[in-house]
């Protein structure tokens, strides 16, 4: 039996961020990961040709670069290998009709493209950069706030003291509202709406659902007033530099260890047993970063409303990958400025993204997907040989389960044999609005939900945000109403990653809160 003070399961982002932080206040640490390398679905590889390194699933690591947690460690870290690349214009639109819209910081650029289709709307957009700087700190606020309800209380004084009982009334409402009724609230051309719109995709907020307004809005200011970070080389740079942190601090970080129980001593948590049968013995406390299903197969019977409540924790639709090595960058119909994003959003409205959406809740293949294209090497050209790019195409939203094709021409309903097929879809659609894209693609990888599963549990059904975060699910309610702290009816089990509080993201800020509840700072 090796001893530990504390035992963690899995090595993704939050649990490293948390076992780091207790090494920093001398606690011994073991990281015990099932998959062959750390980082869950923060991973870079050569997936397609040697020299091609791409990103598994997350690329933007805006939120782990400007989180309190990188703010105390990030010289560490740095020591460590960590390195950021900025981006100054983080993300784009491309839109059927040959316009494209884009944020940058780069001065009034954004205004002044956002001018090219709507005079109103850039008007709009320079009112709320405005105003972004007094608004910020209530947001950061509450999205970096425990959620406990003294917490909360304290929260709400100080907002009420800052903004008054009926800004805080607007606030709120804003909180509660739809990505669609804010953004009509505020832009009048339905691009500018869908520019935006598109960020709640990522996070499981179709245009309709309440409580999404908050995520099209954080985007669109925090791109045009900081921009974005991607990682130097790879995602993987955060990664790596964790792992070498924590050694360095004395703890264990090991891979293809995985743990099939959670041992219990007078009803404590009291370690883990791992496949091979080895135990790790945990003095003070055993973290799961595992998804909210997976825990009672880990535990057993807990109580009966928290083993219902981890049993019937609601998944967002999933992802599909496609990993490309390219000759060149896509010749882009709408003008070679899209060349300079990061990302580049193919979805024309709100409209669209709302279908797209409620076919994938039931089942369906999506008919015209919503594509996220990633162009990593427009600011890190370390990603490719000389001359040569990636693109990391991320198609919103692929079912977990397939139970048909939403335009009838997918007979397959299993993901080997529709995965082919639907990436020509997503492919049609990149050639729809890049002509002759197709023709520089060198090699290719499709990654499917059942891949993205089956590498990482905790991607249910490829859920690449480990849960809705629609507002059942949300604040208090994550992963379940007394649980938003990562604590479980177990003594000594904790539960962490994007299904705890505040959610999914690079900002690694379940693993942090939680670490600085059990170290007491």
């Amino acid at each position: 039996m090796t001893q530990f003070d504390a035992v963690l399961i899995g090595a993704g982002h939050n649990t490293l961020a948390a076992a780091l932080h207790l090494a920093a206040k001398g606690w011994r640490v073991g990281v015990f990961e099932q998959a062959a390398d750390p980082g869950g679905a923060v991973k870079t590889g050569e997936y397609t040709l040697p020299g091609f390194r791409h990103d598994w699933a997350a690329m933007n690591l805006s939120l782990f670069a400007g989180s309190p947690f990188f703010k105390v460690y990030g010289g560490e870290l740095t020591r460590h290998g960590c390195a950021f690349v900025p981006v100054s214009r983080p993300f784009s639109s491309s839109f059927s009709d040959g316009s494209w819209l884009g944020v940058s910081t780069e001065g009034d650029e954004t205004a002044t493209q956002i001018a090219t289709v709507s005079a109103a709307d850039a008007a709009a957009w320079r009112s709320l950069m405005a105003g972004f700087g007094a608004e910020a700190p209530h947001l950061f606020g509450l999205l970096g706030s425990p959620m406990k309800f003294r917490a909360l209380a304290y929260f709400m004084f100080k907002t009420l003291r800052a903004k008054g009982l009926a800004g805080t009334l607007d606030f709120t409402r804003f909180l509660l509202s739809s990505p669609r009724q804010w953004l009509e609230e505020s832009f009048a051309d339905p691009r500018t709406r869908a520019m935006l719109g598109a960020w709640g995709m990522h996070l499981d907020f179709a245009p309709d659902v309440a409580g999404g307004a908050m995520f099209p809005y954080l985007e669109g200011m925090a791109g045009q007033a900081f921009g974005m970070v991607i990682g130097a080389g790879g995602a993987d740079t955060v990664i790596k530099a964790l792992v070498a942190a924590i050694r360095a601090r004395g703890g264990v970080v090991e891979c293809n260890a995985p743990v099939t129980r959670v041992l219990r001593d007078g009803g404590r948590a009291s370690g883990v047993e791992l496949a091979d049968g080895r135990v790790m013995h945990a003095a003070k406390a055993v973290i799961a970063g595992v998804a909210p299903r997976a825990l009672p197969r880990l535990t057993g019977a807990t109580t009966p409303e928290f083993d219902s409540a981890m049993t019937r924790y609601a998944h967002a639709p999933g992802t599909m990958m496609i990993h490309l090595a390219m000759d060149g960058m896509p010749d882009w119909r709408a003008g070679a400025a899209l060349q300079r994003f990061a990302y580049v959003h193919l979805g024309d409205s709100l409209d669209q993204m709302a279908e797209v959406y409620a076919q994938a809740k039931e089942g369906l293949l999506p008919a015209q997907p919503l594509l996220v294209v990633g162009q990593p090497t427009v600011v890190d050209p370390s990603r490719a040989p000389e001359g040569k790019h990636v693109l990391w195409v991320q198609v919103r939203m692929a079912p977990g389960t397939i139970a048909g094709d939403a335009a009838g021409q997918i007979a397959a309903t299993d993901w080997q044999a529709a995965a082919e097929p639907f990436a020509e879809r997503a492919l049609d659609i990149l050639e729809s609005h890049a002509p002759g894209t197709r023709g520089k693609i060198l090699a290719r990888r499709i990654v499917t939900p059942a891949e993205l599963e089956a590498e990482n549990p905790n991607l249910v059904g490829g859920d690449q945000v480990c849960g809705s975060h629609h507002l059942a699910q949300h604040f208090l309610f994550r992963p379940a109403r007394g649980h938003a702290d990562g604590s479980t009816p177990v003594p000594g089990l904790h539960l962490t990653g994007a299904a705890v509080w505040p959610g999914a993201g690079t900002g690694a800020g379940p693993g942090y809160l939680l670490a600085r509840k059990l170290a007491g700072n």
